[in-house]
């Protein structure tokens, strides 16, 4: 997520990034020291999706601040 937003690793936290997710589950979070987007709840594609062929869980990524 950092690379992609071409920030700086310290700049994670000065921006004030959080995911937000669908629902009340944040099944997303951004790793503070790599700056990667990882899961940060259990994925149990059953629970989620049941019998619907193609599962999505959708999610945004706010930055505070200009860009």
């Amino acid at each position: 997520v950092a690379k992609d937003l071409g920030l700086q690793l310290p700049a994670l936290s000065d921006r004030g990034i959080h995911i937000v997710s669908e629902g009340r589950t944040q099944y997303f979070a951004v790793h503070g020291k790599t700056g990667h987007l990882v899961t940060a709840e259990r994925i149990d594609r059953e629970q989620l999706c049941e019998s619907v062929q193609q599962c999505v869980l959708r999610c945004e990524l706010v930055v505070e601040g200009e860009m």
